[in-house]
């Protein structure tokens, strides 16, 4: 510490100023038994165990059949609110494009419209003979050439040899049904996360879309002349694992059911694995009590297999601890032996074993036949043989729609509705809205900010000193401080996506203010700066770093990103207020939001405009309504993203409540974090 500090007079004695970037950092690299940059995560798992544990209690309070079904009734409702509802029936205008004839079943090429110019493509695999036969749906998993994988099409022949109909469809973002392509002209998937970004202002989902594209998919399966409708079933491993959970759940159609590789518990999942796909995160659901028993509960007593694997990233520990809470639900409704668990000692995947216990299930309550029938030996098709459509990707039918399509038509019709909204509503009832869809308390209402200086460096003309800020349990925001030696009662609050170290180049605008009477306050908000969490991953179509995980943790407790940033920027400037002040004296606070940081600002400047004087955005996002239709990039984003924002207000409508007196715009971005033309800009 000596030698460090000599080494700094030395520099100041030579009228040099240099802050080296690890002279910068404030936190020591372990703090609170983990690793600072993942602070945030310990925070927001935290908050979903106590979640978790009060909704374990509410379970065990359900001991009758009558609280079952209310139970049930609450969860659906709940989740059907949360995807934002479903769009009306249109026309399927399916049609076949070309037939297979196989040993002992064929195969239709199908495609269909699940929304107008919006196609799914599928294969039906049909076993000899008019029936009426009972009918599988077979949701994908996550692969590339989706239905053409051959394990999901070894299940689908399977149930063909065993006399029902299987319908195998592509899921958005994979096989047939690419929603991306790049300027090369090439597609891409499967863009999951991106194509969440796309759906979470609007309120909505993108399992919504990916649920009725299955919904629809039954619509063709039991309009089908050889299939019986009261006799369907459906089954899908991993990402169909999922669906097959939210179809089981929804449909009352579905008579049995059996999600492979999926089903485990949340707790589990959330401390193992964390958050998974955009799909598989519903908003609030945590918060609400809703985990992957629940949708095994909500069709309770319906006849239900889980698929599991021993070795399976999904926790097999936490898969029995959802199989017993169902198995002791079902039974509220007498009928525990309708539910019931396969598992093989193999890793995640739509093994043999699993297969055949997923037809045998299906043998078992479609058809009546039990027993144990061994999968055969059989060829599957190959590529281009599954393709259903002349190029083999939907994207190049004439009028063909994606989500972002679809999306940015409802915003258009949103934005409308916003601008009466701001026209005829008082503008505090609009801003009460606003916080509340972000999640934003009031600065009166947060527990009081306590500051704690680490250390001092005496500078030229000012000093330098590193504190820690905290007012929530868990949370710990580093700051350092450029404090001028004479004060001119103004400061400066500075907010980086990139990190507070920004704000400190030798000889830039910062160190001028502060030689200059001002007080110069660069902080860190949780999960940014020094508190970010580098840890790379390798997902496709999801932004480089484990941020989306934590970012839909804090969506599945019915949180955001923006809303803990805004509620950080006030804790920090209400402290700021009064720091080195006498009296009543009150520092007069220009703020600024660079980056991810910008859009709190924002907030916090709209919300609260007694707190700053000025505020000041540096490459911030210019607009939502622009995310939604990006198809090329508006995963960067993510960070930023408020459910159901959309519904309610934009970032343009907050800048206008600030003003142009109040308000500098500097350097705005697009979608895709890129510098914005004046003549683009939303005013």
């Amino acid at each position: 510490m000596r030698a460090t500090s000599t080494f700094f007079a030395l520099l100041l004695f030579a009228g040099i100023r240099s802050w080296a970037q690890e002279d910068l950092q404030v936190l020591p690299a372990e703090l609170n038994g983990g690793p600072k940059s993942l602070m945030l995560h310990r925070y927001l798992l935290k908050q979903a165990d106590a979640a978790l544990d009060a909704r374990e209690k509410s379970f065990e309070k359900i001991k009758t059949a009558d609280e079952a079904r209310a139970y049930q009734e609450k969860m659906r409702a709940f989740l059907i609110e949360r995807l934002g509802g479903f769009p009306e029936r249109a026309p399927l205008e399916s049609r076949t494009t070309g037939i297979l004839e196989r040993d002992g079943y064929r195969v239709e090429k199908v495609i269909f419209a699940s929304r107008p110019g919006f196609h799914v493509t599928g294969l039906l695999f049909l076993p000899p003979g008019s029936g009426p036969f009972p009918g599988v749906l077979v949701p994908c998993g996550h692969s590339g050439i989706g239905k053409g994988e051959e394990k999901y099409q070894r299940v689908c022949i399977a149930l063909a040899k065993q006399g029902m109909v299987a319908f195998c469809y592509d899921p958005l973002g994979q096989g047939e049904r690419h929603q991306v392509r790049l300027p090369t002209g090439k597609t891409t998937g499967p863009n999951h996360t991106v194509l969440g970004v796309s759906c979470i202002p609007l309120g909505t989902s993108f399992a919504q879309f990916r649920i009725w594209d299955g919904m629809r998919a039954l619509d063709y399966l039991a309009g089908r002349p050889e299939v019986d409708p009261e006799r369907i079933g459906c089954t899908g491993n991993s990402g169909g694992g999922t669906l097959t959970s939210y179809l089981m759940a929804l449909d009352d159609r579905i008579v049995a059911a059996a999600p492979s590789c999926y089903l485990t518990s949340m707790r589990s999942l959330l401390h193992v694995n964390g958050p998974q796909d955009a799909e598989q995160n519903i908003f609030g659901q945590v918060a609400f009590g809703m985990t992957h028993a629940e949708f095994l509960m909500m069709r309770a007593p319906k006849p239900t297999l889980m698929c599991v694997a021993t070795r399976d990233s999904f926790r097999i520990d936490g898969a029995w601890q959802t199989f017993r809470e169902a198995k002791r639900f079902f039974a509220r409704l007498d009928h525990p032996e309708r539910v019931d668990l396969v598992e093989t000692d193999e890793p995640h995947g739509f093994h043999l074993q699993l297969r055949e216990g997923a037809v045998n299930w299906m043998n078992r309550w479609l058809k009546g036949r039990d027993g144990h029938v061994p999968e055969p030996a059989f060829e599957v098709l190959s590529s281009p043989d599954f393709l259903v459509t002349d190029s083999g990707q939907v994207l190049d039918l004439p009028g063909e729609r994606t989500v972002f399509e679809i999306n940015a038509d409802m915003e258009k019709t949103l934005a409308e509705e916003r601008a009466k909204r701001w026209t005829d509503t008082p503008r505090q009832e609009l801003l009460d809205r606003a916080r509340e869809l972000a999640g934003i308390r009031r600065t009166a209402l947060l527990p009081k900010t306590k500051a704690e200086q680490i250390s001092s460096i005496p500078g030229d003309g000012y000093e330098l000193r590193k504190l820690t800020l905290s007012y929530e349990d868990g949370i710990l925001l580093p700051a350092l401080v450029m404090l001028p030696a004479q004060r001119s009662g103004q400061a400066v609050l500075y907010f980086d996506g990139e990190g507070k170290q920004r704000a400190f180049e030798p000889g830039g605008e910062f160190e001028k203010l502060a030689r200059a009477g001002t007080i110069v306050v660069a902080v860190d908000l949780r999960g940014l700066g020094e508190l970010h969490d580098l840890i790379p991953v390798t997902h496709t179509g999801m932004p480089a770093k484990t941020d989306w995980q934590q970012w839909f943790l804090a969506y599945l407790l019915e949180k955001s990103f923006l809303g803990m940033w805004t509620e950080d920027v006030f804790a920090a400037a209400r402290w700021l207020r009064t720091y080195e002040t006498e009296g009543e004296t009150r520092n007069r606070i220009r703020v600024i939001g660079v980056g991810h940081a910008g859009p709190a600002v924002l907030h916090a400047g709209a919300l609260e405009h007694e707190l700053f004087a000025q505020v000041e955005l540096r490459q911030t996002l210019d607009n939502w309504a622009s995310v939604v239709g990006d198809r090329q990039g508006c995963g960067a984003m993510l960070l930023n993203t408020v459910h159901g924002a959309l519904r309610v207000y934009d970032l343009p409508d907050l800048r206008r409540v600030i003003g142009d007196q109040r308000l500098t715009v500097v350097d705005p971005r697009d979608s895709q974090n890129q510098p914005l033309d004046s003549d683009s800009r939303v005013r």
